[in-house]
């Protein structure tokens, strides 16, 4: 199995607003960049957009360390997935589980992988965050262009 290394990040300018969502994919020497948005949307679905989009890019399942600077993705999907699934996507006070459509193709995207889910401290100056932070605005500036 090839390894890659992901680090992904998401922005919103408003929240709701408009929003941006960022991956840097390193696999040896290898690097891809990818950036995209939305209009009116959120912070965690662009979180949670940037992972599902790093993960669909790759050809091949991998062995994946996925870093992210948002806890609400990385407890998401290692801890409180499981219980949304069990509970028919309903959270443990038998609400709708918010972003359910992004959190089911998440679930997809990472089932072909082998993902190590690792949260890092956004905006601290790790080189990856940064990078993948960097890439999320250029998302925002993307949808901003095209208004």
């Amino acid at each position: 199995m090839d390894k890659v290394e992901i680090f992904t990040d998401g922005a919103c300018k408003g929240n709701p607003g408009v929003g941006g969502w960022g991956a840097w994919l390193k696999a040896g020497d290898n690097e891809k960049e990818l950036f995209g948005g939305e209009l009116n949307t959120t912070n965690n679905r662009m979180e949670l957009l940037a992972v599902i989009e790093s993960l669909n890019a790759l050809k091949r399942p991998c062995e994946v360390i996925l870093h992210t600077d948002s806890q609400y993705v990385q407890k998401g999907i290692s801890e409180w997935i499981h219980g949304w699934k069990a509970r028919g996507w309903k959270t443990s006070t038998k609400e709708p589980v918010k972003n359910a459509d992004l959190w089911q193709a998440l679930d997809q995207a990472q089932s072909v992988h082998k993902v190590d889910w690792r949260w890092v401290r956004g905006h601290n100056g790790h080189p990856g965050n940064e990078r993948a932070d960097m890439l999320a605005n250029k998302g925002v500036e993307l949808v901003r262009s095209k208004r």
